[in-house]
Formats: structure tokens, sequence, C-alpha cells
């Protein structure tokens, strides 16, 4: 399939069943996107070849940001989609090196657009926050790859270590009214992303998945002890809502509140 389209635009690829081969101009190699991965690219070119083979089912989602709005997006949005900004303001190429595979997170996002109940004006504003969820998660994932491949001299050190424990404690001291990860990287001396990625190498988890561990801990401890009621406890851990709290208990225990105390 050729395409030629002069209207420029940054384009997101997910790939859930088969696979494509893109031949852009201007880019070093040929772009192979299988199953379950993604991929980011932008081309000043405007023509496009992509080799599709003969296969049971094919299905991709996809979705682009035209030329300004991703640079209006990309300012002060972290180095990964900095450099990429940069890149498409200049006019330069923007592809993967490798590749990326879609993660959970990424999958849910995608059937929540498919199946989105909004109409007009608010479904638009909700598609449009359900882009911008998907390039962030994308840019997530690349910022913890560069990071991982950096060398020796940029290694996770012991004092970023205390800062790291230090932001622990203050997440979990502000449970109920969670700090920004801005905020919290500032009173803990650390950029976000050596925040994120800390939290990730020092207590194996992102830094709100490891306050929602925290808060279901919590809130089992609280039932076996039997002293508030579900509301309360809902409440007392920063819950928006007792059906927010039943829900999440649910996922991580099996069962409802109720049925655990139950037992």
């Amino acid at each position: 399939m050729e395409s030629h389209d002069t209207l420029q635009r940054v384009g997101m690829h997910f790939m859930l069943k088969g696979e494509v081969t893109a031949n852009i101009k201007g880019m070093r190699r040929i772009m192979k996107t299988r199953q379950f991965e993604h991929n980011l690219v932008y081309s000043p070119e405007p023509e496009e070849q992509v080799n599709v083979d003969r296969q049971p089912e094919i299905n991709v989602f996809a979705l682009t940001f035209l030329k300004d709005r991703f640079i209006e997006l990309a300012h002060h949005n972290g180095p990964v989609l900095e450099r990429y900004g940069e890149s498409v303001e200049n006019d330069r190429p923007v592809f993967p090196d490798r590749t990326y595979q879609m993660t959970q997170r990424m999958m849910q996002v995608i059937d929540e657009v498919k199946n989105c109940q909004f109409n007009g004006g608010i479904k638009r504003l909700f598609l449009q926050s359900k882009a911008i969820e998907l390039l962030a998660l994308q840019c997530e994932q690349i910022e913890l790859y560069d990071l991982n491949r950096r060398p020796a001299r940029s290694v996770f050190n012991s004092t970023d270590e205390e800062k790291i424990r230090y932001a622990r404690d203050l997440l979990l001291a502000n449970a109920q009214e969670p700090l920004s990860l801005a905020e919290l990287s500032r009173q803990a001396g650390l950029n976000e992303f050596k925040l994120k990625s800390g939290f990730r190498k020092v207590f194996n988890n992102s830094v709100f998945g490891y306050l929602s561990e925290h808060r279901l801990e919590e809130a089992q401890r609280m039932i076996r002890t039997g002293n508030r009621s579900f509301t309360e406890i809902a409440d007392d851990l920063g819950y928006s809502s007792l059906q927010h709290f039943s829900h999440a208990f649910r996922k991580k225990y099996g069962c409802s509140p109720r049925e655990f105390q139950a037992r």
C-alpha cells in the first residue's frame, strides 16, 4: 500500500493482530511492527509504503497528532517527548530504534476508546485525553528503557535511594490526599524521571502502584479489626467513593470487603 499525504502528522500505531512492514522515505531502515508491539513515527516526507503479507487477520489501532499539536504537547513534558518534539519541529524523522511491547494499560486505554459511551463535545474531550494518555505511556516506557541502558556513571546511588525512601514516606504520610509527582519530586530533591525509575528499582512498583498496594493492605487490616464501617475505611484511605474502594479491593484480593469480613 502506498500513500501520499501532504498534511504532516505524528503517528502512533498499536498492532493488536498481525504485522506490517513500513518503508518510509528518509528513514534509515525498514520498520516492522508485529503483534502486541507499538511505535511512534514522524516523517517530513509525504510518501510512505507499507507491505502487508497475506495473514488470517490484521487489527491495527492508530491515531495521529497534527505536527503543531504534537510540538505543543512536547514542550516541558519529559526528555523523550522533548527530544521527539525537537525533531518534529526541525523536520527530522522520528521512529523507534527498537520494538516496544504493548503494556496491559495500553490495551485497557484502547478498549476504553473503542467502547466510549460519550457523545458530542464530551466524547471529543474523552478521546483527546485517551490519546494523550497513550502518548504518555509510550514515552514512559521509552524513558525507562533509556535509563536502563545508560552508562555506569549514571547508576542509581545510595543518596538517590535515600531520597526515594524519603519520597515513599512522604507519599504514605499524605495517602488520603496524595501529592502530585511534581510535588513529591520537589520535596524529595529528585526529578520526576528519577523518582519514577527509582521507585521501580527500590520497591519494584510505580509510585502510585505502591500507594495503591499500601492502601489495600491497610484496608485489609482495618477490616480485620472491625472498628470502622467500609465507608469510613474508604474515606480514611483516600478513595473517592465506596464503589471505587470495593472495586480495587476485589481486584486485589478476589472478593469484596464484605465477603472478606465474613470469612
